[in-house]
């Protein structure tokens, strides 16, 4: 058999396989091919989106269904054996495998990131490949695991409910990377997570695998919201059963095995109040925080007592946001991360939702404002003469008109995109959210008589506002539509439908941006939330360009000798509540009584209100997330000119793909994979000149400077050169049809052959005869072609 003839899948069928089941390995537990272990970025283009592509390993190897442990990645033979290996280590390091092989269906070319075979790469034939054993001996020892661990620890399963479901690539990662270090004996882990990516269904796995397997027997799972306890335990928690409960002061039960617990619930500023010391500080062999980048990272705080307390039981850190401070270290307390899966990443892959930021300056916030002299704000005080600028809105002082239009710049991209998109507006503080709140009802009154709930305040001080909170995060329940909050939605909030997320809050602090930025990047397929956008008004989005924005934690905590603690760097996590000009104190972070985090205070200070003081729109403009993670700040169409003549160096080249295409369709998604945005560039483009254009003179007119022409104008040229006469009766009903199809349209969707489907063409005939009044499926397809190079005949000579 000539194998230059074979495809790629012969290859794997009529060599690859057959050579890893001589090798012993089982074709129906521990060989998987074609695993896509990526979902495909999502791709936005204005109000429209797609999926990217999927990344797929050819062949996973498994020595037990929990561990790959080598990747394959196979060509056909007009390859070298070597060609698919950097494809197969880049997916290797993905997945976290050491045996790495490519073939072409003559042998293998092997990488043996280990050492223990002998060298780093080997070329192998077909009967020479590798036993199961042989690969998990060698893993294991270079891993450092004990005999005794491998039977127990670390092949025990992962817990399945028999739905298909299962952890995705990154939480295998983290969880067997979790398991193994227990197994040896690694007594701190931090493992770094973004925000969005199943933080607590991994800890779940990591529990259950460590508990099934009675390597640790009694489990306390620790969180500082009580909204985080409840969704944990009636959601990826619930397998445990009745082995599960939830610590109250009430009373202490020690016939479980699996603990839950809000800091708040076992500790106290008195002894008496510490329900925790109930237990012997041995009692718990594992520890669980979540969020442990907040008060759990303190040194000194009440809630790392509880730490100390049981200091013999292994401690695993969950966060999406490593603390690193002057004064708070999670690495000092954890050490480095055991495994990092950023933000970033989670985009690329798919499985967090991209975003789009709508940047908006005010005259007021660049150029500051200062009092006249002796001027009173509204409330009769007298404002102290000085120049307030953007750090002072909103904390110092406030301008009625700003947050008037802020909430109409709300309102307006809400009636222009859907007006019952799930919206979190960030304020400065409890006083800035009411405000707030109180502009978006007088602004949106046929909503609020709709629903009062339309719009809600939900801050810590304020009951009927938190009551809400689930309504708000529950996807099936429409109201409240629009939430100003200030600290409260910052965390623990799974709000997986929220579209917009408004900053109108000064924020400095690093940690405090990617946990609000957090509260936008699930994706919920069933409600059409595949992407959000970010509005911001106080220039934070800025961070983006922080360096320590997705990048790894850096430890800058320096243990000092006994002394005061300095106070939090200015924008650290405080807030205030303010009325009628003074300000008052709110219930504290995370009291049990209000259930979730509340609003802390610094003393009490005048805050100004002013009236009357004009306030205009300085600066507006959208910046896109572009296909290597970062914000794209130059204009669109400097933007589509690059992203095109990286495809198409001149108009010649494009004008040949464009002509020789079998659909324009496939060249449209192309361009669109390679981050051109078509909904805006059509906005911006085509407003200014007063007429619709398709995708080909959309990209002739902006990135080759060619005049451009109208749909209609294309449409118009077709009839006048009697391009119908060619045909007769229902075909040339359809073309005419089409034509015009395309002058209301574009392109695509004339391309697209459930266009028959649709009035008018179903008014003509059934699909089946439409098409066989060209005389089959091939003649109408040509018909087709022949009126697209009539609609672009004259570009094509151009």
């Amino acid at each position: 058999m000539n194998k230059k003839s074979l495809s790629e899948q012969d290859i794997c069928t009529k060599y690859v396989t057959p050579a890893l089941e001589q090798a012993g390995w089982d074709i129906h537990s521990q060989i998987r091919q074609e695993v896509t272990f990526t979902a495909g970025r999502i791709i936005v283009r204005g109000r429209l989106h797609t999926r990217g592509v999927k990344r797929r390993a050819d062949y996973v190897l498994y020595r037990q269904k929990n561990q790959p442990i080598a990747i394959i990645e196979a060509k056909d033979n007009h390859h070298a054996i070597g060609d698919g290996m950097q494809q197969a280590l880049a997916y290797a390091d993905a997945l976290d495998v050491l045996f790495v092989f490519s073939s072409n269906g003559d042998g293998f070319l092997f990488h043996d990131k280990t050492g223990l075979s002998g060298q780093v790469e080997t070329e192998l034939s077909l009967d020479n490949f590798p036993s199961p054993d042989t690969l998990w001996q060698w893993y294991c020892q270079h891993q450092g695991i004990a005999e005794q661990h491998t039977q127990t620890v670390v092949q025990a399963p992962y817990y399945d409910d028999g739905s298909g479901r299962s952890p995705r690539y990154y939480q295998t990662v983290a969880i067997n990377r979790t398991v193994e270090a227990v197994a040896k004996g690694q007594q701190r882990i931090l493992l770094v997570m973004a925000t969005g990516t199943g933080k607590t269904y991994t800890a779940f796995q990591i529990i259950w695998r460590l508990w099934k397997s009675r390597q640790k027997k009694r489990i306390l799972f620790l969180a500082d919201r009580n909204i985080l306890v409840d969704q944990t335990k009636n959601n990826d928690f619930k397998p445990f059963g009745q082995a599960m409960t939830k610590i109250s002061k009430r009373q202490i039960n020690k016939s479980y095995e699996i603990y839950l617990s809000l800091y708040q619930a076992v500790s106290g500023n008195e002894d008496a109040q510490n329900i925790y010391k109930q237990f012997s500080p041995d009692f718990f062999d594992l520890i669980v925080i979540d969020e442990c980048h907040r008060g759990s990272a303190k040194e000194d705080s009440a809630w790392r007592e509880i730490l100390a307390y049981f200091n013999s039981a292994t401690h695993i850190g969950l966060t999406a946001t490593p603390k690193e401070t002057k004064d708070t270290s999670n690495i000092e307390y954890f050490g480095d991360p055991l495994y990092t899966y950023s933000l970033k990443q989670g985009i690329e892959d798919g499985f967090l939702a991209p975003y789009k930021v709508v940047r908006v300056d005010f005259d007021i916030d660049l150029q500051g404002w200062r009092p006249t002299k002796g001027q009173k704000d509204k409330y009769g005080n007298l404002i102290e003469d000085r120049i307030y600028n953007q750090k002072d809105i909103d904390k110092n002082i406030v301008f009625d008109e700003r947050t008037y239009l802020v909430a109409w710049k709300i309102t307006e991209f809400l009636q222009r995109t859907g007006e019952y998109q799930k919206t979190i507006v960030f304020c400065n503080d409890i006083d800035h959210a009411e405000r707030m709140r109180q502009a978006l009802v007088n602004l949106n009154p046929e909503r609020v008589k709709e629903n009062r709930k339309y719009v809600m305040r939900i801050t810590g001080d304020e009951n009927e506002g938190k009551a809400e909170l689930d309504n708000f995060i529950n996807p099936e329940s429409r109201y409240p539509v629009i939430a100003t909050t200030s600290k409260l939605m910052t965390t623990g909030v799974d709000a997986k439908t929220c579209k917009l997320i408004v900053l109108d809050q000064r924020i400095q602090s690093m940690t405090e941006f990617k946990q609000i930025i957090g509260r936008g990047t699930r994706i919920d397929e069933d409600y059409d939330k595949h992407w959000f956008t970010i509005m911001d008004f106080k220039k934070v989005t800025e961070l983006f360009a922080d360096k320590d924005f997705d990048g790894d934690p850096v430890q800058i905590y320096i243990p000092k000798p006994e002394g005061p603690i300095d106070p939090p760097e200015d924008g650290e996590e405080t807030d205030t509540a303010t009325v009628a000009g003074k300000e008052h104190p709110t219930p504290a972070d995370g009291d049990e009584n209000t259930g979730i985090g509340g609003d802390e205070i610094k003393e009490p200070r005048i805050k100004y209100v002013v009236k009357g003081v004009e306030v205009n729109v300085a600066a507006e403009r959208v910046q896109y997330l572009g296909a290597d993670g970062k914000l794209i700040t130059e204009s669109l169409t400097d933007y589509t000119k690059q992203c095109v003549k990286k495809q198409f160096a001149t108009l010649k080249d494009f004008l040949k793909s464009w002509t020789h295409a079998e659909r324009k369709t496939a060249i449209i998604e192309e361009l669109s994979e390679q981050g051109v945005f078509w909904d805006d560039l059509r906005d911006n483009v085509c407003k200014k000149l007063g007429y619709e254009m398709d995708a080909f003179d959309l990209i002739t007119h902006i990135v080759y400077d060619q005049p451009p022409l109208s749909r209609k104008e294309r449409a118009d040229n077709v009839k006048k050169r009697d391009y119908f006469s060619h045909y007769q009766g229902a075909a040339k009903q359809v073309l005419e049809a089409l034509l015009e199809k395309y002058a209301d349209t574009g392109i695509e969707p004339i391309e697209d052959v459930k266009i028959l489907t649709l009035d008018p063409f179903s008014e003509i005939g059934a699909p089946i005869e439409l098409i066989n009044a060209f005389g089959g499926k091939p003649g109408y397809q040509q018909a087709l072609k022949a009126l697209e190079n009539a609609l672009y005949q004259t570009a094509q000579t151009a």
